[in-house]
């Protein structure tokens, strides 16, 4: 499920928002600047940004989490060269990218909180704050991605920081909806079965 979540995460980001310059998060909007400045390859600076993010917050992850996030960061860096490379979206519109983009977005994200790792560093954040202060992590995400978005928005162009807040709102809105549903006990018992036989 962490590297399913993962992957979809890269997905979204590489074929549908990566191509507009729409920053998925505080990580990704870093990551936009740097490209646009130094013309750094979007997969470097996002592995770059969320490690440094990581670094920062290591303190409060247990040893198991940090080495689970950085799988996550890498395997999602991985899968946006991959995808960046051999997937283009079939609507090249930017408003349409933007709504599947951040559906996937939510989901893949939905995904690593669900199995209790971050999808970042800023996933973290949200993450320890569901933990610690009851928090809805998709609002927590939303707010901290948002002020990036406003720090950026010098160099962003203010079209851009819009379309990454209307994306940061849909994807956050997937994740607090999805984050609340749980799976039937039938259902729960199937893949427990499967899992340990």
């Amino acid at each position: 499920m962490i590297f399913a979540g993962s992957m979809i995460q890269g997905f979204a980001m590489a074929v549908f928002l990566f191509p507009h310059a729409i920053p998925s998060g505080g990580a990704a909007g870093l990551a936009v600047l740097l490209n646009y400045w130094f013309q750094l390859p979007m997969s470097i600076g996002l592995w770059l940004m969320n490690f440094l993010f990581l670094i920062t917050s290591i303190q409060y992850l247990g040893k198991i989490s940090a080495v689970g996030t950085i799988g996550v960061i890498t395997t999602t860096a991985v899968s946006v060269n991959f995808f960046e490379v051999y997937f283009r979206s079939p609507f090249e519109n930017i408003w349409l990218d933007l709504l599947i983009g951040s559906i996937f977005l939510g989901l893949g994200i939905t995904l690593l909180l669900k199995q209790r790792v971050s999808n970042g560093g800023i996933g973290f954040v949200a993450l320890a704050l569901s933990k610690q202060k009851k928090v809805d992590p998709g609002k927590a995400l939303f707010w901290m991605n948002g002020f990036i978005f406003l720090l950026t928005a010098v160099v962003i162009n203010w079209q851009i920081v819009i379309q990454a807040l209307l994306c940061q709102w849909l994807s956050t809105r997937i994740v607090s909806w999805l984050y609340r549903v749980s799976f039937p006990p039938v259902l729960q018992m199937a893949w427990r079965n499967k899992r340990d036989g």
